[in-house]
Parts: structure tokens; C-alpha cells; sequence
């Protein structure tokens, strides 16, 4: 079995409902609005489901509506890509892996739930979890479905993660669990990716099986100028199309600056959803992401600063299950 492309056919996308109060705070009524408003675009081109801690399912399907689906199941923090199952097929069956989750190196706790929601989503599905031992995080991989899988040093050979494990057993898990053939090792994610410690859905994403799109930053000024240079000439190195973003907005939430990756975006059905703040560059980034997916509908929403302002974008918060 192999992990398909985001690209591939998706039987639906599942998502969580934003808990954390730590991480929001006084913008919880706003993240729970953005998560809705995401999902509700998303339904309009494929099924969703929205996982809500049990005493918060009744707002959830408020906000979101009936065409979402709301699952009460046990959660902390609503970033379903890196907590939930990542899915391999063989094309006739389809099994959900789940990794080991830590939030991040123990960033955020408690976690106990996030932990055990991707078996718990997959066994409320009717479905056999596969356990593996190893820590990976959703957000840190992407792959073109044909056994090439891009991650980044930064984030995957963290001693946060698996400190007992080497580049080559890690490739070893990647190649066995996922499917994969060649491992492309970028150096770096984005400079203010605390949170994650540079997860690749911020600055890499295929839009074909060669075509890669990358996060770029075109002011040279900024730490992530040097950075996404070092990424892409890796990418180019490594045989890849490298199709570029090159404006990297930056935003202030409560004075703290963030920083709103146009990259983080979600393929669905017939489409791409992607995060905006409102920077002069919106619209012809959203033109440039069209030309790259022809045939799918480009949609900006503008939820990118208060997912940041969270610790992430509309990728970090979407997970796909694909379609046998």
C-alpha cells in the first residue's frame, strides 16, 4: 500500500473543532467561526466531517451547519492533519496508519486525547487502525502518490521527535508504513514555525507527480529569504519542477507578528482552498496557485492570520481520506 497524493480522489475531509483555550484565548470565537467557514467551503466540494469534544459538538454543528457532518469524539487542539491517521491504499482497500503523536515535542498539554483520536476516529468508522511506533506528524510529509515523499530536516530529525532514531531508520519507517521510494530531505520550514519546528505544509506541496510548489519570499531582508532559497535549489537538485509562491505575508495578531503562508493551502475535489490576510499580493498569488491546478476551483478565505495566530493554516487543520 501507498499514501496517495492530496491531489488523488478524496472519499471525504475530516477536521477537529478548535479546544484549546490556551491557543486562542479571546479569539476562540473566532477560530470556531474560521473552522466553520472552512468546512462549509470545503462541503461544497466534498464531504466533511467535524470531530468536537462531546460538549461542544451542539456549537459545532451550529456553526457549521447541516451539510457537515459533526462526530462527538475526545479531543485537545483542533490540528487533525498532524494528530489524525494518515491514509495508505492499494486502490480496492484502504488502511489509516497512526503514528505516534506528541504534540510537537510536548509543546502543548494535556494531549492525552489527541494522541488516541486518529484509532479513535478510524474505529468510530468501522475501521482497523494500524499502530506504528514512531512519532510523525501529518503536516510534516507530502507526497506525489507515485513513492516520492518531500520532508524537512528541520522537523523530522528534531530530538523532540524520535531522538533514538537516525536519518536512515526514519527513511527506513517512511518507506515501509508509507509506501515510499526516495525520501527529498529539505533543510528548512519557516523561520517563525516555532510550533512545529518547521513542518513542510508551509513551504512545499506537489501539484503533480513532478510538479512541486514551493514557498518563496521575495524579501531579502527576511530570514526565510535564504531559507526557501536553500529549499528549492535541494528540490531542483533532487529532479523536481519547482513551481514558486513568491510573495510570504507577515501579519500582527495582539502585537505578536505571524506569519501567513499562501502555501498552506488544501487540494480537494475540483478545488484548492487557500489561506489569505488581506495583503496587496492576494489575488495574484491565488491567479499564479490556479495556473499550477488547472481544472480546480482556486478559493481564498480570509482565516489566514487567526489560524497563525493558532499555529498554522488551513492544511494544518484539514485531513483527507482518499477515495477507493
Amino acid at each position: 500500500m501507498r499514501m496517495p497524493a492530496e491531489f488523488a480522489p478524496h472519499e471525504r475531509t475530516v477536521m477537529c473543532w478548535p479546544t484549546r483555550e490556551s491557543v486562542y484565548g479571546e479569539h476562540m470565537a473566532a477560530a470556531r467561526r474560521a473552522h466553520a467557514t472552512i468546512a462549509k467551503t470545503i462541503s461544497g466540494f466534498e464531504p466533511v466531517t467535524m470531530i468536537a469534544n462531546p460538549d461542544q459538538a451542539e456549537n459545532a454543528a451550529s456553526l457549521c451547519g447541516s451539510g457537515v457532518e459533526v462526530v462527538a469524539l475526545p479531543i485537545d487542539d483542533s490540528w487533525f492533519r498532524d494528530s489524525g491517521p494518515i491514509y495508505v491504499t492499494d486502490g480496492k482497500a484502504r488502511t489509516g496508519t497512526c503514528w505516534t503523536f506528541n504534540s510537537w515535542g510536548e509543546k502543548f498539554l494535556p494531549y492525552d486525547n489527541d494522541a488516541k483520536i486518529a484509532a479513535a476516529w478510524l474505529r468510530s468508522q468501522g475501521d482497523e487502525p494500524r499502530m506504528v511506533d514512531m512519532v510523525l506528524e501529518g503536516g510534516s510529509i507530502t507526497t506525489n502518490g507515485e513513492g516520492t515523499l518531500v520532508t524537512t530536516e528541520q522537523c523530522l530529525l528534531n530530538k523532540n521527535r524520535n531522538p533514538t532514531l537516525s536519518r536512515a531508520q526514519i527513511e527506513a519507517r517512511l518507506r515501509e508504513e508509507l509506501g515510499q521510494e526516495r525520501i527529498v530531505w529539505l533543510p528548512h520550514g519557516l523561520h517563525l514555525d516555532d510550533d512545529t519546528d518547521g513542518h513542510v505544509d508551509n513551504v512545499a506541496a506537489f501539484a503533480s507527480a513532478s510538479v512541486l510548489v514551493m514557498q518563496g519570499c521575495d524579501d531579502p531582508h527576511e530570514p526565510d529569504h535564504e531559507r526557501m532559497l536553500e529549499n528549492r535549489r535541494v528540490a531542483e537538485k533532487a529532479g523536481l519542477t519547482v513551481r514558486e509562491i513568491p510573495v510570504l505575508p507577515f501579519s500582527h495578531v495582539d502585537g505578536r507578528r505571524v506569519v501567513v503562508p499562501y502555501l498552506n493551502f488544501y487540494v480537494v475535489n475540483g478545488g484548492v482552498i487557500v489561506p489569505v490576510c488581506g495583503h496587496a499580493a492576494d489575488d495574484d498569488m491565488l491567479a499564479l496557485i490556479a495556473e499550477w491546478f488547472p481544472g480546480r476551483q482556486v478559493v481564498g478565505l480570509d482565516v489566514g492570520e487567526i489560524l497563525a495566530h493558532g499555529g498554522g493554516g488551513i492544511h494544518c487543520i484539514t485531513q483527507q481520506v482518499p477515495a477507493i
